[in-house]
């Protein structure tokens, strides 16, 4: 078998009169189209499954029960909910208003839909040496992280074209906030990804899993080191994630579609299979997403934190054992990778069910205030840490690192407290009111004053 996978990615012959080389990219277009459309109806099933866990319902659980014909039941525990949902929407009435631009109304759901694909082809969601190298990544191009942060803004794109072709101010609205939240924490999101970037020293997502199998912090061989495990790699996790919840639409962050103030907001004017796509270029995203996570700070498809080799040559007596552990997490790759992925998953959920929506000054204050400085002072520091570590060596790197954390928190609190001195000093105001020939004087308070101090104008 892997004879004949050499044979095909040589172009050494051909298949049904295409060359090898084009069969296996063929093959491996097709094991990431496949997975983000089937796996779709499953993220939705067990959403509402873990929501209705966490709030005490019952959830989807009578759809699909099988009868046979001595009486006894099959439960399959709703599965089949997703399925009959999407054969409702696809034989549905739709309906299309007469107003609608409706070049761009058809195009919109299509672009909602198309980023996760371009996304998934980059996944490097099995070891990329060996067997699995021949199917995973579909493209292993230089510029991968350049490329998530380029295509992951296209998502937008079909939501704002949605707003603007539906000519329903509601719908526009939603449109303009996705627009604003796009640039809000893209940019938080992009610096994020820069800090690993910079430590890895190059953009390739293949290469960023390859670093993360060096020892933990330079000195422990026998753990590798994921960048959630580093001060710096836990940071731009953190920045990450929430940029990443907020680039979906999803809770506490899905203010573009928010149905107490939009309606449905950009998403209003659709029906039948349009209204479907754009919810599975949602939970497709979801999915994507869940993937570059993984393989950005979490191992990639590496099952477990540690370097099989370096704990055969430690402990001798029980090599055999870490070589055969070594042979199990690379044959279950795949297997490691989507079990990150459905982790992330759960977590997206679980701010759905825990968290409300923010109002919009608070997702603007949040993006440009706290995520941006934060990202840009982390990348500051990775950049001290990796001109300290080639100068003085790890320990010097180190020294330097947590230096630079300390002088940028001294600056941080420097500036609330300038801050809070400056706001104290507005928090109270006053006019007069001149009624007839009494004056008086009302005091204005701010509603969430700093200190209770504060003078009359």
């Amino acid at each position: 078998m892997t004879a004949w996978l050499e044979g095909a990615s040589n172009n050494e012959f051909t298949i049904a009169g295409m060359p090898g080389s084009t069969f296996m990219a063929l093959v491996r277009v097709i094991l990431v189209i496949l997975p983000i459309l089937t796996l779709v109806p499953g993220i939705i099933w067990w959403e509402r499954r873990l929501l209705s866990w966490m709030q005490d319902r019952i959830g989807p659980n009578r759809s699909g029960t099988i009868t046979l014909p001595n009486g006894r039941q099959i439960r399959t525990f709703g599965l089949i909910q997703p399925l009959l949902d999407g054969v409702k929407l696809f034989l549905k009435e739709e309906i299309k208003p007469s107003a609608v631009d409706r070049l761009i109304y058809v195009i919109a759901p299509a672009l909602a839909l198309f980023p996760a694909f371009a996304l998934g082809a980059t996944l490097p969601w099995t070891p990329h040496t060996g067997f699995w190298g021949h199917f995973s990544p579909a493209a292993n191009i230089d510029i991968g992280i350049l490329w998530v942060l380029a295509i992951s803004s296209l998502g937008a794109y079909g939501i704002v074209l949605a707003g603007y072709s539906s000519n329903n101010k509601y719908s526009l609205m939603g449109g303009l906030r996705a627009s604003a939240q796009l640039i809000s924490y893209e940019l938080a999101m992009g610096v994020s990804l820069a800090c690993i970037a910079l430590a890895t020293g190059s953009l390739k997502m293949t290469d960023m899993v390859a670093e993360q199998e060096k020892a933990l912090w330079g000195v422990i061989p026998q753990v590798q080191n994921w960048f959630l495990f580093t001060p710096f790699g836990l940071l731009s996790a953190v920045i990450f994630l929430i940029a990443l919840v907020a680039e979906t639409n999803r809770a506490p962050f899905d203010l573009p579609e928010a149905e107490n103030e939009l309606i449905a907001g950009y998403h209003t004017e659709y029906s039948s299979m349009k209204f479907a796509v754009f919810f599975m270029g949602e939970y497709a995203a979801m999915f994507v997403f869940s993937g570059v996570f993984a393989a950005v700070f979490m191992g990639g498809y590496h099952f477990m934190p540690f370097n099989y080799d370096e704990l055969a040559v430690t402990f001798p007596s029980l090599s055999s054992f870490w070589y055969a552990l070594r042979d199990l997490n690379y044959w279950l790759g795949p297997a490691g990778f989507l079990v990150k992925q459905v982790f992330m998953l759960s977590f997206f959920i679980w701010l759905r069910a825990t968290l409300p929506r923010l109002r919009y000054d608070q997702l603007m204050n949040l993006g440009w205030k706290s995520l941006l400085p934060t990202s840009v002072a982390n990348f500051i520091i990775v950049g001290i840490w990796i001109v300290a570590t080639e100068m003085y060596g790890v320990l010097g790197g180190w020294v330097a690192f947590f230096g630079a954390v300390a002088l940028l928190a001294l600056l941080y609190f420097n500036l609330v407290s300038a801050s809070r001195k400056s706001r104290e000093a507005e928090q109270r105001q006053a006019i007069s009111l001149v009624d007839g020939t009494e004056r008086r004087s009302i005091t204005l308070v701010d509603p969430a004053p700093a200190s209770s101090s504060g003078k009359t104008v």
